[in-house]
């Protein structure tokens, strides 16, 4: 092993057992409840997220804007969380882990019931951005809390399940919005999700126990990650590779309407059937993570490659479109797998590198959105975002062959 693979698994191991150390004893029902707790915070950022998607047409005639215009919202949210994840976990390095939960939730409760009043298109824009600012920040400091809970060999599962709260929004959090955004109001649909940030606010309060700051945390420690290539490129592979998930799922109201041809009704199955697809793919693949991390980011990003590109090929065909979105959503299975990378990579620097995580996934969102408009726009047809998405994952998988040789030249596999 070289002298920086060592230095580089020695502030790992002593990260790792700072925080053993600082861990309270927990009984396995506490843990649940904490789990339970964080998961719900992740429903409602999850539901804030993607309701939006599915309520596109409608917010884009409230405002008198056209569908590609309204996408704008999409991109401003994410990058609100690209912004906030990197500068409020830096910042608050020496902040206790629940006081920080606490915060983050109450903004993001407060600004998605400022959101559902937004008297004109750019307030509301502005309102999204606001929003996003605590998102990535929440799940990176959620992952960590609950891997320190849990033996170093069930991280990703741990992971895995506090992110299930993100894709159970998916499949019942996000259809019910949506419903309700199109039967009463899309507003009807920020004032329920900033009700469930105002839940789990309550929820955190209850059950996560007080924690200390961990012993020489800092700013300067956290930027630390920042000078680990292994970051970035992880980084990269999350921004990068996940965009194709976006670009499609951005329009696919639209999709299934105007391309596939089915009513509007169909628009909430096909979004149940993602977010069925992103439930299996959280919990196979934070299973699989934590039998090789590497295997499981590189086989979702081939996988990935093949379903965008049948998406494209053949999404008039709603039979074909609603399989490809089910296994669209299932590519979500390389989501822990990453997060958990990022633990390792990052060393003694995690919570700006796990926070950072989010702001990776959210500048897909915003690409994927950006691209998916673009070509739209261009007269391509909504069906072509498949082929945005085939190729933005192919860009993914070529970073994360760039990581794998980096590492074993630099000889920290």
């Amino acid at each position: 092993m070289t002298d920086s693979a060592a230095s580089f698994a020695s502030a790992r191991d002593r990260s790792e057992t700072r925080a053993s150390e600082a861990a309270p004893a927990l009984s396995p029902l506490a843990i649940a409840l904490i789990e339970i707790a964080l998961a719900v915070g992740g429903f409602g950022i999850g539901t804030g997220e993607f309701a939006i998607m599915g309520l596109l047409p409608d917010v884009a005639a409230t405002y008198d804007v056209s569908i590609p215009m309204a996408g704008y919202v999409i991109s401003a949210y994410a990058l609100g969380v690209v912004v906030g994840a990197p500068i409020i976990a830096a910042l608050s390095a020496r902040m206790p882990r629940r006081t920080l939960l606490l915060c983050l939730m109450g903004l993001f409760a407060v600004g998605n019931i400022l959101s559902a009043i937004a008297p004109d298109f750019w307030s509301f824009t502005a309102l999204r951005f606001i929003t996003g600012l605590p998102h990535g920040a929440y799940f990176g400091v959620a992952a960590l809390v609950a891997a320190s809970m849990v033996p170093f060999h069930k991280r990703a599962r741990a992971v895995g399940r506090v992110m299930l709260g993100l894709t159970v929004a998916t499949l019942v959090g996000t259809p019910i919005a949506t419903f309700m955004g199109q039967m009463l109001n899309w507003r009807t649909a920020f004032f329920l999700v900033g009700g469930i940030g105002a839940v789990t606010v309550a929820l955190l309060w209850y059950f996560q126990p007080r924690d200390q700051v961990q012993e020489g945390a800092s700013v300067k420690r956290e930027l630390g990650a920042f000078g680990r290539p292994q970051v970035w490129l992880t980084l990269g592979i999350a921004a990068v590779g996940f965009g194709g998930m976006f670009s499609v799922f951005s329009y696919i109201a639209s999709t299934t309407t105007v391309t596939a041809r089915m009513p509007v009704a169909m628009v909430s199955i096909v979004l149940v059937l993602f977010g069925i697809g992103m439930n299996v793919g959280n919990i196979l693949g934070s299973r699989l993570a934590d039998v090789s991390l590497k295997g499981t980011i590189g086989g979702v990003m081939v996988f990935n490659v093949i379903v965008m590109s049948t998406f494209g090929l053949w999404a008039q065909y709603p039979v074909v479109l609603c399989l490809c979105v089910f296994l669209i959503g299932c590519g979500f299975a390389a989501g822990p797998a990453l997060q958990t990378r990022l633990m390792d990579v990052a060393a003694d620097a995690q919570t700006l590198a796990a926070a950072s995580n989010h702001s990776a996934f959210n500048i897909a969102n915003a690409l994927g959105a950006w691209l998916g408009g673009l070509v739209i726009a261009w007269g391509w047809g909504f069906a072509a975002t498949g082929y945005v998405g085939a190729f933005l994952s192919l860009l993914g998988l070529g970073v994360f062959f760039a990581s794998v040789t980096l590492e074993k030249k630099s000889g920290t596999a």
